[in-house]
């Protein structure tokens, strides 16, 4: 894990997640990429001084924030990128690919019934990058303890369990697994991939009518210091990423949630 992408937003807790991921990039001996994303408009009609303005503001904001922040001995690299943010951070994944993004979970939003904003869900939901959620004002600790929550237990892309690999073997990390059979679930999903297996201090299977409530009936029992689960086309998550913007009431935890890549 060599390249964490962190994309600033508007959100107060910018700087603290920023700083997670400065701690993390430290452990990891990777680089840190901040962007912060501004809209060009058309240059006809005299709109090439709000155009300055706007790349002003953008890298305003990310000296605001990097000020705020101790880098330690960690290669921080910010630039201001044009256009949408999921495009800027599409197109910034081209150029240098990025092994994990850390998140806020509301980058803009400041609805507090809301656990991910629509910036954040969009980039979780149309993006194929490992995803870090950090809650907001969150402080690096060391992962040693670590639950993922799945329903099949096969993984056939080799690069899917990469992050959580990395987490368990530079950390020591306990990688605790739950499968959660649900009434759709198919024998062969019950098989788990040899990789998996590996990784696990422990396995449990439970019974629910969904994967979210599995994982809702065994976190307090795990404890985990991060909470694991997989972005399925059809899993996890499903009915969630239908919207962008995902509310507390539907989905919430207090400790860092790491998105595997999408699984078919």
């Amino acid at each position: 894990m060599k390249n964490i992408l962190v994309p600033i937003g508007s959100s107060s807790s910018a700087a603290s997640t920023l700083q997670y991921a400065i701690d993390l990039a430290q452990k990891l001996d990777a680089n840190v990429y901040v962007i912060s994303v501004f809209q060009e408009f058309s240059k006809v009609g005299g709109m090439s001084k709000v155009n300055t303005l706007l790349k002003e503001e953008s890298e305003n904001r990310i000296n605001s924030v990097l000020k705020a922040v101790d880098k330690k001995d960690v290669s921080v690299i910010a630039h201001p990128i044009k256009g949408d943010i999921l495009e800027g951070v599409k197109r910034f994944n081209k150029h240098v690919p990025v092994d994990l993004m850390v998140l806020s979970p509301r980058s803009n939003s400041q609805r507090e019934e809301v656990y991910l904003g629509r910036t954040s869900g969009k980039l979780v939901k149309e993006t194929n990058i490992p995803v870090l959620v950090v809650p907001d004002n969150e402080v690096f600790k060391v992962p040693k303890r670590i639950l993922i929550g799945f329903k099949n237990g096969k993984f056939s892309k080799r690069k899917s369990l990469e992050p959580l690999n990395k987490f368990q073997k530079h950390f020591d990390s306990e990688v605790h697994l739950l499968q959660v059979e649900t009434p759709n679930t198919t024998p062969d999903m019950l098989e788990i991939s040899d990789k998996l297996k590996k990784m696990s201090s422990s396995y449990t299977l439970t019974k629910n009518a969904t994967t979210y409530q599995g994982v809702l009936e065994h976190f307090q029992a795990n404890n985990p210091d991060m909470l694991c689960v997989v972005r399925r086309k059809r899993g996890f998550f499903q009915k969630l990423w239908e919207a962008n913007a995902v509310l507390k009431r539907d989905f919430f935890t207090t400790k860092p949630l790491l998105i595997l890549r999408v699984q078919e």
